[in-house]
């Protein structure tokens, strides 16, 4: 009878450890490039692997929250590990351009994004002209040094 239910309580647990946590019907997650949004999990998190951390970056807040921030446009994975190494979770991370608040501007070929709200203020993106990058750069670094 022991035997049995230690049997039954094993099956149980590996039925429950299996299947991404972080995504219900392999749906990626989607977040806004630039943005981040806060993920729960199931079960403590020790290790995050993101298949491309050009696109995404995630960092453990504490072992049951993981931080996705969006960095650049596309697709990637993201596979979370537990302390001994097994795997907690393997999803599909989407990173998609903001629509609201979000101008881009075509001169030629050469191309600039602005973020509006309300007023509109240059912002760097993915595919931008790399003068009009360089530029919003050096601005932004001005301002954060100043700030220091």
């Amino acid at each position: 009878m022991f035997r049995l239910s230690v049997l039954a309580s094993l099956c149980l647990a590996t039925l429950a450890f299996q299947g991404p946590v972080l995504a219900q019907d392999n749906a990626p997650i989607s977040v806004n490039m630039n943005m981040a949004r806060v993920l729960r999990i199931s079960a403590p998190a020790a290790t995050v692997i993101v298949g491309n951390p050009g696109i995404a970056d995630v960092t453990i807040q504490d072992p049951m929250t993981l931080i996705l921030t969006g960095k650049s446009y596309g697709q990637t994975n993201l596979i979370v590990l537990d302390a001994g190494g097994e795997p907690i979770a393997d999803t599909l991370i989407e990173v998609m351009q903001m629509q609201a608040g979000v101008m881009t501007v075509y001169q030629g070929q050469s191309r600039t994004t602005l973020t509006c709200a309300p007023v509109c203020q240059p912002t760097v993106a993915v595919g931008d002209d790399n003068t009009f990058t360089t530029q919003t750069l050096a601005s932004s670094q001005l301002v954060q040094s100043i700030g220091n």
